[in-house]
């Protein structure tokens, strides 16, 4: 007999409602029960359209007998307090990224999930992409030898319109700009496919300086909306083993390249990239170049390949996470990936926020 499914909430109804609430649906042992928000308008309106239970009270939330775990897709700045109470409440998490403003509250998160046992899922959902999975798998069966230079740009256009509205995103102390949306995966790929990362050094700018604010006028923008980072990642963590990496991070490329992500070693080349600039997971190709011979598209293995795919391409690698997450919290083993990723993450955001910021006017 098949066990209970998992009561899951979600606190946060942007990419929560979009992308978490059908992977949910998908998923095997995991169900939505309820939904958060501090609004009271939008939550009735999401509680209606998905006739699930509602609260606009945290603590309510977690009283919740229904209530085994709390996916929390808020924007960054309430996130720490929000999931420090879930644990102490004896929740398992699943925290989108970044999952605390600060390091120091990443690691307060990760002690305290430590003390209480609970499962804390990171949503690094690149690393249930096929194409991502099949690099990592190539890379670890030597097809570039040892890495020599990774670098990475991932030069995006949503930010490229200066009359997008300001909000958080806008504002550095609020978890906002180029750094948390894309840095943070960018740092967690270079330590997944590579190894652990050494001090990062970085140089940002914030490109479009006001935006227009929702009570009107214009807002002043602090948050970086261009970085390019250095740093080393050490080859299957390997110390005597160092490998150059630079990424560039842009969201105000209006025909920005997209992604794209070069592994050069002693052997062979590896190629990762994207134009698609509407969705981050569907339009990845995969090439390999073996020393002396030109680039062949590579197609993932059968077993990493999507049961199921969705038209938003974030859903299915998200339900792929969930399915991970769903067999820590039954097995007690540790998630992967988890704090200890999102803590790394954080310390290299932390660096790369502290880098110089030019003065692009």
């Amino acid at each position: 007999m098949s066990p209970q499914p998992l009561g899951v909430a979600i606190a946060g109804l942007g990419f929560g409602e979009k992308v978490h609430l059908p992977a949910l649906a998908a998923a095997t042992d995991l169900e939505a029960v309820a939904l958060w928000h501090p609004r009271q308008e939008r939550l009735d309106a999401a509680t209606a359209a998905h006739g699930l239970k509602g609260f606009g009270d945290w603590d309510a939330l977690l009283a919740d007998p229904a209530v085994d775990a709390v996916i929390i897709a808020t924007p960054p700045a309430p996130r720490f307090d929000l999931a420090r109470r879930a644990l102490e409440a004896g929740k398992h998490l699943l925290l989108e990224k970044p999952i605390a403003l600060h390091a120091d509250q990443a690691r307060d998160l990760q002690r305290l999930a430590l003390a209480r046992g609970l499962s804390v899922a990171v949503d690094y959902e690149y690393r249930a992409v096929p194409l991502f999975m099949q690099a990592a798998r190539l890379l670890q069966a030597g097809a570039v030898g040892t890495p020599w230079l990774v670098k990475l740009d991932w030069l995006m256009g949503s930010r490229a319109d200066p009359q997008r509205g300001w909000n958080w995103y806008a504002q550095a102390d609020q978890g906002g700009g180029v750094i948390g949306a894309l840095g943070t995966h960018a740092v967690d790929m270079l330590a997944w496919l590579i190894g652990p990362l050494g001090a990062v050094q970085a140089l940002n700018g914030v490109s479009i300086k006001q935006r227009p604010h929702p009570d009107g006028g214009l807002a002043a923008v602090d948050a970086p909306d261009v970085s390019l980072l250095q740093t080393v990642a050490h080859w299957q963590g390997r110390q005597d083993l160092p490998v150059p990496a630079q990424v560039s991070l842009s969201s105000v490329s209006r025909n920005g390249r997209g992604f794209c992500l070069d592994v050069v070693g002693s052997s062979g080349s590896l190629l990762l990239s994207s134009t698609n600039q509407k969705d981050y997971v569907h339009g990845f190709e995969l090439q390999h170049s073996p020393l002396g011979e030109p680039f062949r598209a590579v197609e993932a293995d059968a077993d990493l390949a999507f049961p199921q795919t969705w038209t938003d391409g974030r859903i299915a690698p998200v339900v792929r996470v969930l399915g991970w997450w769903a067999e820590s919290i039954r097995s007690g083993q540790p998630m992967l990936p988890g704090l200890a990723e999102g803590v790394a993450s954080r310390v290299a955001c932390d660096q790369a926020a502290a880098g110089g910021t030019l003065d692009l006017a």
